[in-house]
């Protein structure tokens, strides 16, 4: 069955998959995250007791508060895919102005542009991968029906050059290499290209999400230009007003065949009417 796609509530907060539901590495200050200070849960509770450490930027907290905000402030800034047959979340997708979004300033590819919004995640369930297009189709259509211009996004490179292009997924602990950057990116684990991102990013908190930056390959496939070349973080742009504006004109286009259609149906209910006799 095809997934649901529906906009984000509070409402549905409780019910986001652990990941998109704990992690801020986009909506939190770089320099005001720091290590968990405060359990959240059992789990949180079990991992601190243990002295297991976990990534400065997870924060079930601060999460809830930035989707609150903006959604408050904004309007809808996710959008969630929903298994039919067990009413699971398989797949969320989130965007905001990038003024609400402080990573976004500390890329090598900064800033987003003035008139653009940002796509910062698209994050999917193992198994569900095929949601991701309909999620990006979802939070699109969610833009221009508001009239924003333009969606920007940084993507990741895992496989290609510099213009942002390539496939592959890193896969986990390769062989080492003292010289990584002489080999093709879809070969590195996620801690090789974190070291990576601690040289390039220009950022006293070096920690990387790599679950939460989009894939430049899949960017490019959907119809985003790279305006802001860089040979790990790429800057994305797709134009909402030409590239899908035939979206809305087909759209306009069909609902005025339906009125159409509806007032023609009207008249041949009236002419085969049977009138009445005079007496």
């Amino acid at each position: 069955m095809e997934p649901v796609v529906s906009r984000l509530t509070l409402e549905s907060f409780e019910s986001l998959p652990p990941h998109a539901r704990r992690c801020v590495f986009w909506e939190v200050e770089p320099s005001m995250a720091g290590p968990l200070d405060r359990p959240e849960s059992a789990e949180a509770t079990e991992v601190v007791s243990r002295g297991v450490a976990r990534a400065p930027f997870e924060s079930e907290f601060d999460k809830e508060a930035w989707i609150s905000s903006v959604l408050l402030e904004w309007g809808a800034c996710g959008q969630l895919a929903t298994d039919p047959a067990t009413g699971v979340i398989v797949g969320t997708a989130f965007y905001a102005p990038p003024g609400r979004v402080p990573r976004s300033r500390l890329f090598p590819t900064s800033p987003v542009s003035a008139d653009a919004l940002l796509l910062t995640s698209i994050q999917v369930e193992p198994g569900y991968e095929e949601v991701a297009t309909p999620l990006l189709d979802a939070v699109l259509v969610d833009l221009m029906r508001r009239g924003v211009r333009a969606v920007e996004a940084f993507g990741l490179v895992r496989g290609g050059g510099p213009d942002g292009g390539g496939s592959g997924t890193a896969r986990r602990n390769p062989t080492p290499d003292a010289t990584p950057g002489m080999r093709d990116i879809s070969e590195w684990s996620d801690e090789e290209i974190v070291s990576v991102a601690r040289e390039i990013l220009d950022n006293p908190q070096p920690d990387l999400c790599t679950r939460c930056l989009l894939d430049a390959a899949f960017l490019k496939a959907s119809g985003f230009d790279v305006i802001a070349s860089h040979s790990r973080f790429p800057r994305l742009r797709l134009e909402l007003d030409e590239g899908l504006g035939w979206k809305s004109e087909v759209e306009g286009a069909l609902e005025k065949l339906v009125v159409m259609a509806s007032i023609d149906m009207m008249g041949r209910e009236r002419t085969l009417a049977p009138v009445g006799r005079r007496l």
